[in-house]
């Protein structure tokens, strides 16, 4: 596979990575290139990771997955969207912010927004694509846009306040509805 097209590949799953580490970043007011380095490598690792669980596991298991992927990923970015906005409405300190939220929130939107990386690999496993060089790509620019996203987000969330958390909520779920959709 030429380069060119494995970083287009990469860049295009990356997308939503970087929407959803810009919309928690909108919390983040201290210690923003520490979270930017943690929420890159998480997501980072997950996305470089999950194209190598797809290659692996072949069609077979993406016929399991495959059924339930959309649902899956929809949920989770909802589920933690609708909690943001919660919290940011009744200004109790409730939305997910990646300063406070826990390893297991992180790791929930770590594998909903590369759960789609897992279908690339597939694909590579049926064209006979080697993996090992697409997967190490894509987690590079991954793990470089949503450390940016991190740092985007904190900068329009210290200028904007609880109204951007709202946003930030609100992306989360036009995230998951796009993907359960298949926009």
């Amino acid at each position: 596979m030429e380069f060119a097209t494995t970083l287009l590949i990469a860049v295009g799953l990356a997308m939503d990575a970087f929407a959803v580490a810009a919309s928690g970043g909108t919390t983040v007011r201290e210690a923003r290139f520490r979270y930017a380095l943690v929420v890159g490598a998480l997501f980072g690792g997950f996305q470089a990771g999950m194209p190598v669980l797809g290659w692996l596991g072949g069609a077979g298991l993406a016929s399991f997955v495959g059924t339930y992927d959309r649902w899956i990923a929809f949920l989770l970015l909802a589920l933690v969207g609708g909690r943001m906005i919660v919290g940011a409405v009744r200004g109790d300190g409730e939305a997910v912010q990646l300063a406070t939220v826990g390893i297991a929130t992180l790791l929930l939107l770590a594998v909903a927004t590369s759960i789609d990386a897992f279908a690339v690999g597939v694909t590579f496993a049926v064209l006979g694509t080697p993996v090992l060089w697409p997967a190490v790509v894509i987690g590079i620019v991954t793990f470089a846009l949503s450390a940016a996203g991190v740092l985007i987000g904190s900068t329009l969330g210290r200028a904007f306040g609880q109204k951007v958390e709202v946003l930030g909520g609100a992306i989360l779920i036009g995230i998951g509805l796009r993907i359960l959709l298949g926009l």
